[in-house]
């Protein structure tokens, strides 16, 4: 089934606004039944909406991730923190949208890192740690380098493996990679050398980590790096898709690698999807399968980088934009839940939810408090269907460290409101969409619907709170010189 076809077929009209619900206490009588169920957390890297077959995709392979969809729930409105790597992870580790949270944009730290999530931060690994599981990261970290406080095994992880650094992680054969914090020299790949590719030690890592763990309760976090660009794959994962798709020789660029990029995105794809598969044919063959909670999503909208060609693959379904954009193509994606016993398979579900939910969540199925301000809602009881609370609205903020176009945007029921160019200008207009008419975001209704846009206006507002780190508006880029 076509994305487009897939938002036809659900109704969207039966979501309406309505008051937020406190998330974790609700269902706690009911949560005990599911207390201790392992977790599984799979993060796709620059993956769009309609980039797997379950959601509309034609042209690329992946059969485990539509299995999953099979014997679980497809969420056709569930959105990523933000568009892009580093705030996307952070409201997922902190249960804050990117007005609240501690890290709201992309920022290098030299020699290697980001802008790290600082000591005191409340993760979901914490908290799940101090519940008695077992806790690790395996792929792409980003928030925040080795040995800083945002270092993974400083913010509730016992084990961590893989890119510390983001911007390290846009190659995938790596000089080294993170092991705790032991730098793992990988002389295979010294030289310009290709001989080890990293998702690869991933789903190993992943496959080890979860057979010596079987007989604890454990929360794994896979935040993989595919299928952001460089666009690259060994060759036997390539051949599958050689000759596929018509597409002019591509000569590399920034992140460019392979010649062929339709091909090369496409087999990473399905290179992903391939080791999904062994994950859960693992958990099968451990029987531990049906006391774990799996998720898959991405962290925000498709790429064109190293040639890739978004339009071509339908990447972000019926949606306009793609990363970087705070449109629905930059911040909706695909979101899949599955958990034997516990949920009933092949539903699909309309409730509109996102990356700050996911804490609150996991408070209520290993029966632990959250923290009390954030900004999620539990979703359990979507997942149970019973009576789900709903967000008042959901809010993003995109930063470009020091470049135009910062950006806010804010979702309540069916409006959509969207303003660029905020660094410029702390009043710059407000486009308004009706998503249940427009879900394309073609026709900006701001003029008809002024109360509307006041309402909008009013949250864009009380949903920023000012950090020195992340100025948004002029104001705040003045005192930022101040200070």
């Amino acid at each position: 089934m076509k994305a487009n076809s897939l938002w036809k077929n659900i109704s969207l009209g039966a979501v309406a606004t309505a008051a937020i619900f406190p998330g974790c206490n609700q269902i706690k009588e009911n949560s005990k039944n599911y207390e201790m169920s392992n977790i599984i957390f799979i993060l796709a890297d620059d993956l769009g909406y309609g980039d797997i077959g379950c959601y509309g995709q034609e042209k690329i392979k992946t059969p485990n991730i539509d299995k999953l969809a099979r014997e679980g729930i497809i969420f056709t409105q569930h959105y990523a923190g933000s568009t892009v790597c580093a705030p996307s992870r952070c409201c997922l580790m902190t249960g804050f949208h990117t007005g609240h949270t501690v890290v709201r944009g992309n920022k290098g730290i030299k020699p290697e890192g980001q802008f790290p999530m600082p000591e005191e931060t409340v993760t979901v690994a914490e908290l799940l740690k101090k519940a008695g599981y077992v806790t690790a990261t395996i792929g792409k970290w980003g928030l925040g380098g080795p040995g800083s406080s945002g270092d993974p095994i400083n913010q509730g992880f016992d084990y961590s493996f893989g890119y510390n650094c983001q911007s390290k992680a846009h190659f995938y054969y790596p000089e080294y990679l993170w092991k705790n914090d032991e730098k793992v020299l990988l002389p295979e790949n010294q030289d310009g050398k290709h001989n080890t590719y990293s998702h690869d030690l991933f789903i190993k890592e992943a496959l080890k980590f979860i057979t010596q763990n079987k007989d604890s309760s454990f929360f794994l976090y896979l935040p993989f790096t595919i299928p952001h660009a460089e666009l690259l794959v060994p060759e036997n994962s390539l051949d599958q898709y050689k000759g596929e798709f018509l597409e002019e020789p591509f000569e590399g660029g920034h992140y460019g690698a392979q010649e062929t990029p339709r091909a090369a995105y496409a087999a990473m794809v399905s290179l992903m999807d391939e080791g999904i598969g062994k994950i859960m044919d693992l958990m099968k063959e451990l029987e531990i399968d049906k006391n774990t909670l799996v998720i898959f999503t991405s962290d925000n909208g498709p790429h064109k980088e190293g040639g890739n060609d978004p339009d071509f693959f339908n990447s972000n379904g019926p949606f306009r934009g793609i990363k970087r954009d705070l449109y629905e193509g930059g911040i909706h994606v695909p979101f899949i839940v599955r958990w034997p016993d516990k949920i009933k398979p092949g539903r699909t579900s309309d409730h509109i939810s996102a990356f700050w939910d996911f804490l609150p969540t996991v408070c209520d199925i290993a029966n632990i408090e959250p923290p009390s301000n954030i900004d999620g809602i539990s979703f359990l009881p979507e997942l149970l269907e019973q009576e789900q609370p709903k967000h008042e609205y959901l809010y993003w903020e995109f930063h470009r460290s020091g470049h135009y176009n910062d950006k806010q945007a804010v979702r309540t029921g069916k409006w959509k409101a969207v303003r660029l160019n905020v660094n410029k200008n702390a009043d710059a207009d407000i486009e308004l969409y009706n998503l249940h008419e427009d879900i394309g975001e073609e026709n900006n209704i701001a003029y008809d619907f002024p109360e509307i846009v006041k309402k909008m206006r009013e949250i864009l507002k009380q949903a920023h709170t000012p950090a020195k780190e992340w100025p948004l508006f002029p104001e705040e880029f003045e005192a930022e010189k101040n200070d």
